[in-house]
């Protein structure tokens, strides 16, 4: 390239020849037209794309199996948030009208890969996963390292660090990014300016892609690609998927504070992502009502009988809160320790009695 022109016209740099230019050209903060989002199934249900395609990445099997966690997570969610209203459980975040984020894009995986979860604004998982890659690479593995985090995430320095770490070394990683709209109340609109996540990608030279992620087969498609692409080209890749959170957080939390009712229900009834890939299956008769009726009557009265169970287990030691770490517990966990028994002698009433002290 930098020898058709002559050095008053481009110059030779570190990453490639740059261009010259008389005209003083300042990049726009945004771009003309935000980032198209990959789609496969519409609202209702039907195929906007190549099915052919389709059809050769996702058969019956793995479908159906994707279905049916989706539905006994969403029984899961409504269950346990219940629990924890009862009082039997301490703490629980929901994940409804986010479940294809978990289901499918896992789906696409193979067993010999690397999954870093994420939890709420943790954000450390993207360097470990970066790492992790790294290690694959080096010793040659046919697999990829993929680590998961929300809108609020990309806010850290951390995110940035993982982003330029795995472009420059190449690390077969997949970030995929669950854009809901909201880090926990902050709406992303007070996070960044920029046209969401996947524009972040290109910056650090990593290859990007928006997926509706309410949309089953897209997630998936784009996941499978994405591994793919990972593996054999020695790349890290970055999926933002658009989504939306229609329960509150966690049980901590009230989102109707800080949005509307009507916007929730907006989502809860025209883009719920389990009604979506139920009314697909249901057009290639594949599911029928008399499935659905029974898979939910299995799956409640399962997780229904795991909660009894785990119930009647006996209650680990208080001591196992600090010594499941360390082989010897520096000072300050020894200080906690004695303040945390301390409270609990001074105030027994507020502590549950089947957990050994």
């Amino acid at each position: 390239f930098a020898q058709n022109y002559t050095p008053w016209q481009v110059l030779g740099f570190p990453g490639g020849p740059v261009m010259f230019s008389s005209e003083m050209k300042f990049i726009s903060e945004s771009p003309e037209r935000r980032t198209d989002c990959y789609r496969v199934l519409d609202e209702n249900g039907t195929i906007i794309t190549d099915s052919t395609r389709f059809q050769q990445v996702c058969d019956k099997e793995v479908a159906l199996k994707m279905y049916r966690y989706m539905v006994t997570l969403r029984i899961m969610d409504t269950i346990l948030y219940e629990a924890q209203r009862q009082g039997r459980i301490s703490f629980y975040l929901t994940t409804k009208g986010e479940e294809v984020i978990n289901i499918a894009s896992a789906a696409a995986l193979n067993m010999d890969d690397l999954v870093f979860p994420q939890f709420v604004f943790v954000r450390t998982q993207l360097l470990h996963a970066v790492g992790a890659a790294y290690s694959l690479k080096m010793d040659k593995r046919d697999a990829c390292a993929v680590t998961y985090f929300g809108d609020g995430a990309t806010s850290e320095g951390d995110f940035h660090a993982a982003l330029n770490f795995a472009a420059v070394m190449e690390a077969p990683v997949i970030f995929f990014c669950r854009n809901n709209g909201w880090a926990i109340s902050t709406p992303t609109s007070q996070q960044f300016r920029s046209d969401g996540i996947v524009v972040k990608g290109r910056a650090y030279g990593i290859r990007s892609i928006r997926v509706d992620g309410n949309d089953t087969l897209a997630v998936y498609n784009a996941v499978r690609a994405a591994r793919e692409m990972a593996i054999s080209e020695h790349r890290p890749v970055l999926i933002e998927a658009l989504t939306y959170r229609v329960a509150h957080h966690s049980t901590s939390d009230d989102s109707t504070k800080y949005r509307s009712v009507d916007e929730i229900e907006i989502w809860r009834m025209t883009r719920d992502p389990v009604t979506r890939f139920r009314k697909w299956l249901a057009k290639n008769s594949l599911w029928s009502d008399e499935d659905e009726l029974e898979l939910r009557r299995d799956e409640r009265k399962k997780i229904l009988h795991a909660i009894q169970v785990a119930e009647k287990l006996e209650k680990p030691s208080l001591a196992d809160l600090f010594t499941d770490v360390y082989d010897r517990l520096p000072g300050n966990l020894c200080e906690q320790e004695s303040l945390v028994r301390d409270t609990i002698k001074n105030h027994p009433q507020d502590y549950p009695t089947d957990v050994p002290v």
